[in-house]
């Protein structure tokens, strides 16, 4: 049997890759080993693994290498405790494969590993771009210690192919995160009302705000912008999801708990779970913040979202979508037109650019064909495509 190695680090990413883990779990050429790390294992952001061994998933082992603070230095030392724990876990199980997704530092220090160990790494989602966060750079070194790619459109997997990755190894998949929609049985409003203990009479937003990391000192006062224009609306209930691991995140959380307490119309979870996540934007008037899902999954809805800033400037956006400054002036123009009957009308008849929902198939097929018939050559040529 072929070994592989799954790597999951925060919530968001592991609600993506569970259809692909519980599909790969069914072919039986491949022993499938999920390796947990970062978020999932520190009580301050949930202790989210508990989400994945709750859905059945055997987790092979729990890594720890998140430092209790979120400056710079401390995500590079804990890229270093990652680095080391990891050399020691792939020496450990020698897998045949590590499939990852996504661009954050925890997943480049692993992949680094992986590619001085000598294992072939399956990568989802490169050739994105969001020129706001330090993801930029990141999922395109990931893309170029990768062997196999998977990108969500078209668009991306010419990106990557730019980067000198043959077009044999990358493949347009679409976005996991649709197929979860489509296959996922959601909550009634009644029962996700009971869930997160919220009337839900009256109209909500979901809100997530992450750190924008190439923007010294600003995710404060943007993030304050933000809630200033919540504060106004009180006539709708706001729904936070709280920020991710990464620099300057801390501050947004405690944020989040102080509006919370002087708001009754606001909510918060470190952590929802996909199954009440993807009900609660089913449900919402409008998605508000800079997290890619308000341009992923949020559009599959046909409701608005608001993404603030330039933390996902760069990716391909449904008609759904409003972009605008992080300020009040900014944010309450953006939502007021988000509201009208007329941007409703156009949310409702958006097509989403990031596929059809047969995502997670699409690359069970693909990293077969190369693993079973032993198609992997990891002396990789760089592609060099002719310049008209």
């Amino acid at each position: 049997m072929k070994k592989i190695s799954i790597l999951t680090a925060t919530r968001a990413e592991y609600g993506l890759l569970k259809p692909i883990i519980n599909k790969l779990n069914s072919v039986s050429e491949f022993d499938v080993r999920v390796v947990v790390t970062g978020a999932h294992l520190s009580p301050e952001f949930g202790l989210t693994y508990k989400e994945i061994e709750k859905d059945g998933i055997l987790i092979d082992e729990k890594i720890e290498m998140l430092l209790s603070a979120d400056t710079a230095a401390a995500i590079s030392k804990s890229m270093g405790l990652a680095m080391i724990s990891f050399a020691d876990y792939f020496e450990k199980l020698k897998p045949d494969m590590l499939i990852v997704l996504g661009d954050r530092y925890e997943t480049l220090a692993v992949c680094t590993v992986a590619m001085n160990q000598r294992i072939p790494i399956a990568h989802l989602y490169g050739g994105e771009t969001t020129e706001g966060a330090v993801d930029e750079s990141i999922r395109h070194a990931i893309t170029k210690l990768s062997y196999l790619h998977f990108t969500s459109t078209e668009v991306y997997r010419k990106r990557v192919i730019q980067l000198g990755e043959h077009p044999d190894r990358v493949l347009s998949v679409g976005a996991v995160g649709i197929e979860n929609i489509f296959n996922q049985q959601l909550m009634s409003k009644d029962e996700l009302e009971s869930s997160i203990n919220l009337n839900l009479d009256k109209p909500y937003a979901m809100v997530t705000f992450h750190p924008v990391t190439l923007e010294d000192n600003q995710s404060e006062a943007q993030f304050q912008s933000l809630l200033d224009v919540c504060q106004k609306h009180q006539d709708m209930n706001f729904i936070f999801t709280k920020a991710n691991a990464d620099a300057n995140g801390r501050i947004i959380n405690n944020m989040i708990d102080k509006y919370i307490v002087q708001n009754g119309n606001a909510i918060a979870f470190t952590s929802l779970g996909m199954t009440r996540y993807l009900s609660a934007l089913k449900y919402s008037e409008i998605v508000i913040g800079n997290s890619s899902s308000g341009l992923l999954e949020a559009p599959s809805f046909g409701i608005p979202t608001i993404n603030i800033g330039d933390r996902q400037k760069g990716r391909l956006q449904a008609g759904s979508v409003i972009n605008c400054e992080p300020t009040f002036e900014g944010i309450e123009y953006a939502l007021q037109k988000a509201l009208s009957n007329e941007f409703q009308h156009i949310a409702k008849n958006s097509v989403n650019p990031y596929g059809d929902g047969n995502t997670s198939e699409k690359v069970i097929e693909t990293v077969k064909d190369f693993l079973v018939n032993n198609r992997i050559e990891l002396k990789k040529k760089f592609y060099d495509f002719e310049v008209k």
